[in-house]
Formats: C-alpha cells, sequence, structure tokens
C-alpha cells in the first residue's frame, strides 16, 4: 500500500506535519510535493502564461570605433599661467601731531539757547471756609424712626437656689489616701568656709618684665607710574569684514534612513528545530575528587633565619640631646583651694515645704445604696401593637396534571460515538512509521491493528475502539 502522511491520516483537522526547509532527512528519492494549497484546489488545463513587455536586457555591442575626444578637450582653451606678486606689508609708523576729533555733527550743528519749561499744573488754591460745615448726613435727615413696641420674652425664669445639703460623695484620693509626716534627709555637703589672702595682687608678668620696645623703621612707599591714553585711533577691521562676502547656499540633506516598523504577519507556533530534532543522551556525572588528608611532619622545626646566623650586635651609644634641660619651677606652697564662689557664697537653710490640705467638707455616706435610677423611677412601659405585614403568604401552587419533561433534544438526539484522532499519539495505531522526506513530512504505512504490538512498542494507551480511514 502507498504510504499516507500525517496530514492525510487526521481525521480533526488539527494536526498537520513541520513543514521545515532543511534537507537532512533527506533519503535521496522523489519528494512529493503535498501541499494544503494541493489538496483543497484542483489543476487547470494547459494554460499559458501571459507574455511579459518589459524589454529584454541584452548587451549590444558598438561596433565602430570609440573616438577619445571630449567636450573639454574640443572646447579647452589653456592660458598662460603667472605667478601671482607677493605684496611686501609696510611697517606702521606712527604719525605725528595731535587727532583732530572734528565730526560734521560739530561743523555743521548750529547751538540753540534753551529756556526752561514752564509747568502747566494750576497753582494750588486753598479755599477758605468761614461758615459752620453741617454734619447732618443723608440717613439722619431722611430717617424717621417708627415707634416699635418691644416683645416680651416667652422664657420661663428658672431661678437657681443653691442647695442646702452637702455632697456625701468622696473621691478615690481621699478614701486610698493615707497621710505621712515628712522627715527632711540630712545633707553631707562640706560647709565653706571663706578664706581671703591679705598679700596684694601684682601684675607682672614674663611679657611685661622681658619686652623690649624697638623703634620701627619708616614704610618704603612704591611710586606708581601715571596712565599715559594712546594718541592714536582704534581700527577696529578685521579681514574677515574686510574680505567677507556671504554666499547663498542649500542646507545639507540627511542620509539617515527612515524608521520603518518591521510586523510580520504569519504567527509563531513555538516550534524550533532545536525542539524538534534533539535527542538528549545521557550524560555521567563527574567524579567527586577526594582531598588528600593532612599529614604532620615529625621532628622539631628550625626556627634560626640569616638574620640570627649572620647579625653581629654593635655597641651603639644613646644620642645626646641638642636641646636645653628645663628647669622645673616647683611650688612649695600648700594649695588653697578657695574660689571667689567659695568666698561670696553662703548657704541657706532650705525646709521642704509642707503639703496643704483642705478639710473634708463632704461626709461619707453612712447608710445602703438602694440601686435605683432616674430611668427606673420615672420609666412608663407601654404596650406595643405590631404592624400588620401586607406580603401574601407563601402557599404552594399544585396542578393535578401530569409535567411534561420532554424536550426537542431528548427526543431528536441520537448519541454517536466518540473518535480518537489517530494523529494524536506519537505514532498513529494502525500505522508503521516509514520515512521522513526533506521538507518535513511524516510517511506512515497502515497494517493490521495488532493491539499488543502496538502497546509494547510505542508503550502509550491504546482505547478499545480505533478509528481507522479506510
Amino acid at each position: 500500500m502507498k504510504p499516507q502522511c500525517l496530514c492525510q491520516i487526521c481525521t480533526c483537522g488539527h494536526h498537520r506535519c513541520p513543514h521545515n526547509l532543511t534537507r537532512i532527512y533527506d533519503d535521496g528519492g522523489e519528494s512529493t510535493l503535498m501541499t494544503e494549497y494541493v489538496d483543497k484546489y484542483p489543476g487547470y488545463g494547459n494554460v499559458v502564461p501571459p507574455q511579459s513587455l518589459k524589454p529584454k536586457q541584452e548587451y549590444q555591442t558598438h561596433r565602430g570605433k570609440m573616438e577619445d575626444v571630449t567636450t573639454f578637450k574640443s572646447d579647452y582653451l589653456p592660458y598662460e599661467v603667472a605667478s601671482r606678486p607677493f605684496r611686501i606689508q609696510e611697517e606702521y609708523k606712527p604719525i605725528a601731531g595731535d587727532i583732530d576729533l572734528g565730526t560734521t555733527y560739530r561743523r555743521d550743528y548750529n547751538a540753540h539757547k534753551i529756556e526752561p519749561i514752564t509747568i502747566a499744573k494750576p497753582e494750588e488754591r486753598n479755599y477758605v471756609r468761614r461758615g459752620k460745615m453741617n454734619a447732618v448726613p443723608t440717613y439722619r435727615a431722611d430717617y424717621r424712626p417708627w415707634e416699635i413696641q418691644r416683645r416680651e420674652p416667652n422664657k420661663v425664669e428658672n431661678a437657681y437656689h443653691p442647695p442646702t445639703e452637702k455632697f456625701g460623695n468622696t473621691t478615690t484620693f481621699q478614701d486610698a489616701f493615707v497621710p505621712r509626716e515628712l522627715s527632711l534627709q540630712k545633707s553631707f555637703k562640706p560647709t565653706i568656709v571663706t578664706t581671703l589672702s591679705n598679700q596684694p595682687f601684682t601684675g607682672i608678668t614674663s611679657h611685661r618684665s622681658d619686652y623690649v620696645p624697638h623703634q620701627l623703621e619708616p614704610k618704603s612707599k612704591i611710586s606708581k607710574e601715571e596712565y599715559k591714553p594712546n594718541t592714536n585711533p582704534f581700527e577696529d577691521t578685521t579681514t574677515h569684514r574686510c574680505d567677507f562676502r556671504g554666499l547663498a547656499g542649500e542646507l545639507p540633506k540627511s542620509f539617515k534612513p527612515e524608521n520603518a516598523k518591521v510586523e510580520l504577519k504569519g504567527h509563531f507556533n513555538g516550534i524550533t528545530e532545536f525542539r524538534d530534532r534533539f535527542q538528549p543522551w545521557p550524560i555521567s556525572l563527574p567524579e567527586a575528587r577526594k582531598s588528600k588528608d593532612y599529614v604532620p611532619s615529625s621532628g622539631n622545626m628550625d626556627l634560626n633565619t640569616t638574620t640570627h646566623l649572620d647579625y653581629v650586635p654593635h655597641e651603639i651609644s644613646p644620642v645626646a640631646l641638642m636641646r636645653p634641660i628645663e628647669k622645673s619651677k616647683r611650688n612649695n606652697a600648700p594649695f588653697q583651694g578657695s574660689t571667689t564662689m567659695r568666698d561670696a557664697f553662703q548657704a541657706w537653710d532650705v525646709y521642704r515645704p509642707e503639703i496643704i490640705r483642705k478639710s473634708q467638707e463632704v461626709p461619707k455616706p453612712s447608710g445602703k445604696f438602694d440601686g435605683i435610677t432616674t430611668f427606673r423611677a420615672h420609666y412608663i412601659p407601654h404596650n406595643i401593637v405590631p404592624t400588620q405585614s401586607c406580603k401574601p403568604p407563601k402557599m404552594p401552587l399544585s396542578s393535578p396534571v401530569r409535567f411534561e419533561d420532554e424536550t426537542m433534544y431528548r427526543t431528536a438526539y441520537t448519541p454517536k460515538k466518540q473518535e480518537v484522532c489517530p494523529a494524536t499519539y506519537h505514532s498513529p495505531p494502525g500505522y508503521v512509521f516509514v520515512s521522513t522526506d526533506s521538507r518535513g513530512h511524516k510517511f506512515f504505512r497502515k497494517v493490521t491493528p495488532d493491539v499488543n504490538k502496538i502497546a509494547q512498542a510505542n508503550g502509550n494507551h491504546v482505547p478499545k475502539e480505533i478509528a481507522v480511514l479506510s
């Protein structure tokens, strides 16, 4: 029988062979150009394709001889070119005399006498008011008050009467506080005794006794040179101003390519050549390298170095210091630990003030608490009338007629057998793999379905009923 492709074996229409453009599986046989377009669309008769009107690009040889005379050679007339004479720049010689600063403005301008500008603002006049000012505004002159009687307030006078009895409740502070007598702590601070010195203070220092005044020399003055301005005028002309001539030109064009978006119209299936063709192979794990056990060396360690063996000690005398020996001036007088703070400050006897407490004006209650509140004493209970509900009662609706539970699905539906597409398996049941062409099509040959052989060869679960195309 002729082998069939996986595209022909599929019955659901969702399985296709991977059409790869590789030729690693080409076995030299004839390739079958089988595509979805060839399967669905039939071929037509021999139709001649339309002829192209585009001229053929053929090389036409020139049979004549080519002349090497150009328009430049025929029309060009050579001229004698002489070297440009070199101009020697003259040395600058300043002009003697003063500069004539006379201009056309100074020469032609006629000065005029200018008079001061008269102010056009009128003078301020102070009006003398002899009469008396009437300070009555229009509101007071035109307003007439109405006779309105004052309303009497409807507020009930509630005169406050202070209570005659005392408040009989005490606070937690009064109940729990136990007064105690304060004991002042004894101070261990030593008493301060002022000691005054009888000798007068001498303000003699080493700076006053050893300082020798010297006479300073007069400061030398440096004379500044007078500034002499240049008599020659400043020439602000440059070679750029004299020789430059602006030329109109076009702006340079950019050679940067346009940013064109690259869009892919096809849908990526997620299948690559590496995933489809790669076959994993077992890899052995690397051997673990064992480290050698540390073995300590036997014997004693020689701690002698070349410095210990070859070094010769020398007797060196210490270097004598050139700095003079400082003579310490020690004071044998006893230390007087007295300061102005201790001499002038007099400690006062400070005692902690006692706490001022008021006598208890409100006595504690002696009777028992009744436990009656104002709400319990004045509350009047009322009978509550419940509101009547207008909602209809929930009554089951029963009918003596039998319920018809037949539908179009139950009457018209015919159960069908679910067929499993053979292309869903790695190797379709009832077929044997033959070969794979260079375009990626897998071909299988139909055989008699043997359940035991298929289960042992592939290791997949085989259903009881197998759908096979006839």
